[in-house]
């Protein structure tokens, strides 16, 4: 498992190597306009080529290596550290041509690699020129090289891109389960190789929900390439790419890639690598921002606790959008009404930490939303508890409810939602004396907010039945146990059941994961209930688990949330490998199975799933004597879980428990030749000296 992702990477020139000299004959290239030299590493740098580390990364990781040699002439070798090195937890970097290149003569860069163990190397790639703002770079999907020399090819997108492009080759690496190695390069370069052909691009399908004005940027977009025979795929930046719009009045796409968003109305997104199309479709819907204000609330001022709103006096509040939020935050006007806009929002928050709120004496809080995508928007409230401090004692409570068009207050589209919602709704708040927080997340990357208070309402009503879109935990989960499991305890292997002894788990949510962990009882049986799940990790790695005996995983799951697709939960095992140690020694493997409310289980709303996998479908798993790890994810919030266990099929019976039942015939109208029901006829045997049986 790769201590950290290396994608998203900044580069920063930390280091230089400059070149030593060496030339490739090209004298078959015709003219450019820029150097036509391809060549990057042969036993030296070519002239004009520099290495530049990336940030944060191992700076000194980069060698001359003359005496593991390659074709008899010097190697680069790259040191990989481990994820405690002081001086950096990967090695990387961007090799940089001091002038550009046009590299359009060429299919490929390749390369010859080899290692000091057989590992995987997370990335290589092309066209990262380490000035932010490379537009044609292209990527490997990690793979794989051995500890003996071996030639790899990189396939360039689309080269006619490649006309004045500097940035020539680049490498990331993070050590494999913990433990750092050596990588050597030699002879790195561009090459005419003439067994690339059959480019397959893909452009992600997707639906986007946008609002005029925005700019959104591409990315997923994919090529798969036939090198000598074998499929191989590159990650293209959307440069390499020509966009297509069906309604350039809605939406346009430039030449980086970035979807402008001009006009209200519905457009979709096509493109082609070349002159060969790619696969899949954008589709943009678009709208206008609010022209009209919220509607202005009318509650009784003396009841009202106003964050914000023109329509109050309101309370201090520290900041709109916390240091620590993914979100942007300006104040517009709108119909002379103030108003807050976020854009860029993944999660937003807002802090009122030095004033908290007394909300004791209100029943309900409002806030008015406006966003294009309806799917959902999420409010958490956070209650720093008797001290005032938020993340500090053991008296903090926080809970968050999820909003979508089927609930109630429901979320409209292109409009503004009054969300009037009682607060008893927020059932994991302790208290309600010292509000200090309000965390809040949307389907919607662009969201207007207004009229956020706190105010009497009076008693709310009791919630629909059930409350749409299935029974809240407390309706129905909480009053209905899992299904007592009927398997043999000696064919299973239990981790979490009242019906089995159970083995032994060190934790069922570690201290690295992002999810809330309750222990509660459900008619006498205890249940997991984990709520905030983003992912839970359960270990057992003191006591690793052997498994090779078990043939399914089983587990009951229950969740109020919506489980339609595209809706996920994921269940992944670890296997620790021989060592028995996650994170060490490199033998670890791993396997993620995905549910859907398609799959076969499948996730459904509001009832008990049965889910039962067989282990066969782990097929990552290189192991099962030594599962030390269980992950959950996915993307609904609240689940509760009992009876997780493995098994396997139980032998046949080899003999009737119980007596066969007793005839109920008339024995007058009976002929028997054995029964204790009746008399019987004489039977000279019931195993003759010629038959092949053996009578008891």
């Amino acid at each position: 498992m790769k201590s950290k992702s290396l994608l998203g990477l900044s580069l920063i020139a930390l280091l230089t190597f400059t070149a030593w000299g060496c030339t490739r004959d090209l004298d078959s290239l015709g003219p450019a306009s820029f150097p036509s030299e391809g060549v990057i590493f042969e036993g030296e740098f070519a002239p004009g080529i520099q290495f530049q580390a990336f940030g944060n990364s191992k700076v000194d990781a980069l060698d001359l290596d003359r005496i593991e040699r390659f074709r008899d002439l010097p190697t680069l070798r790259f040191t990989v550290p481990s994820p405690d090195d002081p001086s950096g937890n990967y090695a990387g970097g961007a090799f940089v041509a001091e002038g550009a290149r046009d590299l359009t003569d060429y299919d490929a860069v390749t390369f010859w690699a080899k290692g000091s163990v057989a590992a995987t190397i997370e990335l290589v790639g092309l066209g990262n020129d380490n000035s932010g703002t490379s537009r044609f770079v292209a990527l490997s999907h990690p793979f794989q090289i051995s500890t003996t020399w071996t030639k790899y090819i990189l396939p360039i997108p689309l080269s006619e891109r490649l006309i004045q492009e500097a940035g020539m080759f680049q490498y990331a690496d993070a050590a494999d389960g913990g433990v750092g190695y050596q990588v050597w390069f030699a002879d790195i370069g561009y090459e005419k190789t003439g067994v690339i052909a059959s480019p397959r691009p893909f452009l992600e399908t997707t639906t986007i929900a946008a609002e005029v004005g925005q700019t959104i940027p591409i990315s997923g977009t994919t090529v798969i390439f036939d090198v000598n025979g074998q499929d191989q795929v590159v990650d293209a930046s959307p440069g390499y790419l020509d966009f297509t719009s069906s309604d350039e009045s809605v939406a346009t796409v430039n030449e980086d890639g970035e979807i402008l968003i001009v006009g209200a109305g519905e457009a979709e997104i096509t493109a082609s690598l070349g002159s060969t199309p790619a696969s899949g479709t954008i589709t943009v819907t678009t709208a206008a921002g609010p022209t009209e204000a919220a509607p202005a609330p009318d509650y009784d001022a003396e009841k009202v606790i106003s964050l914000f709103s023109d329509e109050y006096t309101n309370e201090p509040v520290d900041t709109w959008s916390a240091e620590w939020d993914n979100a942007d935050v300006e104040d517009v006007q709108i119909d002379g009404n103030s108003t807050k806009k976020y854009t860029n929002l993944v999660f937003a928050g807002i802090e009122f930490t030095s004033q908290p709120i007394d909300a004791t004496a209100t029943t309900y809080m409002r806030a008015d939303v406006w966003i294009q995508d309806p799917t959902f928007f999420t409010i958490k409230l956070v209650d720093a508890g008797a001290d005032g401090i938020v993340g500090e004692g053991d008296d903090d409570s926080e809970s968050e409810i999820r909003l979508t068009p089927e609930t109630t207050p429901g979320m409209v589209a292109g409009g503004w939602s009054v969300l009037e919602i009682p607060l008893d709704r927020f059932s994991g708040l302790a208290a309600r004396s010292n509000l200090a927080q309000m965390i809040i997340t949307s389907s919607s990357s662009t969201a207007y907010l207004d009229n956020i208070l706190f105010y009497d309402g009076g008693d709310p009503p009791p919630p629909p039945a059930p409350e749409a879109p299935a029974p809240t935990p407390t309706e129905d989960a909480a009053n209905v146990p899992a299904p007592t499991p009927t398997e043999d305890a000696a064919n299973v292997i239990s981790l979490f059941s009242n019906a089995y002894d159970d083995v032994t788990v060190d934790t069922w949510s570690a201290g690295w994961d992002m999810a809330d962990l309750e222990d509660i009882q459900i008619q006498g049986v205890d249940t997991k209930k984990y709520s905030n799940l983003v992912f839970a990790g359960i270990e057992f790695t003191s006591e690793p688990i052997d498994a090779t005996a078990m043939t399914y995983f089983h587990m009951n799951a229950w969740t109020p949330d919506e489980t339609a697709v595209p809706k996920i939960f994921k269940i992944k095992l670890v296997d620790a490998g021989a060592d028995g140690i996650v994170g060490e020694g490199g033998d670890d493997s791993e396997h993620e199975v995905t549910l859907t409310a398609e799959t076969t289980p499948a996730l459904g709303t509001g009832t008990w799933l049965k889910l039962e996998i067989p282990l066969s479908e782990f097929t990552g798993l290189a192991g099962r004597t030594n599962l030390a790890q269980m992950i959950l994810s996915g993307d609904l919030p609240t689940v509760f879980v009992d009876n997780v266990y493995f098994r396997k099929e139980g032998a046949a019976p080899t003999e009737p428990s119980e007596p066969a039942p007793t005839p109920t015939e008339d024995a007058a109208n009976v002929i028997s030749l054995f029964s204790n029901a009746y008399d019987d006829v004489t039977v000279d045997t019931w195993s003759a000296g010629w038959d092949m049986a053996d009578l008891e």
